[in-house]
């Protein structure tokens, strides 16, 4: 059975490659009509699809713009309408507010603006009290009311009241103070008593956590002082146990039975294990002769396959030469046909063009003829 090695592949792969770019090249060369007319059908597809694509995208983009817009109106109505009903509302709730809360007669300056002003207006003067006797209206003067004695007698008691007045509230406010004062007094004497006693609390409770402190460090300081002793204590006795055992034990002494397993007799414990049989050695030495002789002949096969491989890839690389140079020589046969071909073609177009020229020269000369008999008649 033959391998195929890497470097086959690769010469294999550029083998076809290369058939096959010839074989696109005598296609596009053999064709005709792309001989003939000179264009390239591929690629005006290619730009066709292209600008199909193109445009089918552009619509798209259109469509998509015109969709958004049509959305965008959609919002737009909505919002305009939302914004006249919001302002319709609005125009009516100010309207019933004026009409409930805003009314003509409400205002302060109605009175100016009244129709009914002289109807509901009273005389100039009714009485002495009347309150729309200013001093602007001259309609009453210091000294011309009615009542004068009765409005200075109740003048007097006014000044007597507000007097009598002004001494009580005199009187009630350094009542206030003193108490205020009191109260304030009383009130720093009792906080001063209540910091003091707080004050103490406090120096009793530190002085009592002190203590509690002290008296559980003491009880964790015997404590670890004891624990300590007892663990020293402990440690030597390991210690005079485990060199009892290790001088009592196999392995010191180095006794070769405390290697064997309990799995079988062919098999030993590595950490105890102090070495092997002279039997053994020798079984060991005659494996490892063994194994050299079979690497050896392994080694001969590698050798033989590789200069079988090696042949083989000589002859095939022989034989992809030899087959190129028969595709070079197809070529150039096939390109000699193809010249030649050409060359007739090219002299029959130009003989076809000489005798075109000709016939028209023939014609031309006809006509002059023609013409010039016509004009001599």
């Amino acid at each position: 059975m033959e391998l195929a090695q890497p470097r086959d592949l690769e010469q294999y792969l550029a083998l076809g490659k290369r058939r096959h770019n010839e074989l696109c090249r005598q296609k596009r060369i053999f064709n005709a009509r792309n001989r003939i007319i000179g264009g390239d059908t591929e690629a005006w597809d290619v730009q066709v699809h292209e600008q199909k694509i193109k445009e089918a995208t552009e619509k798209a983009r259109h469509e998509t713009f015109a969709a958004e817009m049509r959305q965008n109106d959609k919002i737009a109505c909505i919002l305009e309408g939302r914004e006249r009903r919001d302002r319709k509302s609005l125009c009516k709730a100010i309207n019933d507010f004026q009409q409930h809360f805003q009314r003509p007669e409400t205002r302060r300056e109605f009175d100016l603006s009244d129709p009914l002003a002289l109807k509901k207006d009273l005389p100039a003067r009714q009485s002495d009290n009347d309150i729309r006797n200013t001093v602007s209206g001259m309609q009453r003067f210091m000294g011309e009311d009615l009542n004068f004695r009765e409005r200075k007698k109740f003048q007097q008691e006014q000044s007597r009241e507000w007097s009598l007045q002004q001494q009580r509230e005199w009187e009630n406010a350094r009542a206030y103070q003193r108490c205020a004062e009191d109260l304030y007094v009383k009130t720093r004497l009792q906080l001063d008593e209540t910091a003091k006693h707080l004050q103490n609390l406090e120096s009793a409770t530190r002085k009592a956590v002190s203590a509690a402190v002290k008296e559980f460090n003491k009880s964790q300081a015997t404590e670890s002082l004891e624990r300590k002793i007892r663990e020293k204590k402990q440690e030597q006795e390991d210690n005079l146990a485990e060199i009892s055992n290790l001088l009592r034990g196999d392995l010191l002494s180095e006794n070769p039975q405390q290697a064997a397993s309990s799995f079988g007799p062919h098999r030993v414990v590595p950490d105890r294990w102090k070495g092997m049989t002279q039997e053994q050695l020798e079984q060991i030495r005659l494996v490892q002769k063994q194994q050299v002789q079979e690497k050896l002949r392994l080694q001969e096969e590698e050798r033989q396959r590789d200069m079988d491989w090696d042949r083989r890839r000589v002859q095939t690389a022989r034989a992809a030469l030899l087959m190129e140079r028969q595709q070079q020589r197809q070529r150039r046969d096939l390109r000699r046909a193809l010249d030649c071909n050409n060359l007739s073609l090219a002299k029959e177009q130009h003989a076809r063009k000489k005798y075109m020229e000709e016939i028209c020269t023939n014609q031309h000369t006809e006509d002059y003829f023609t013409q010039f008999n016509t004009r001599s008649r």
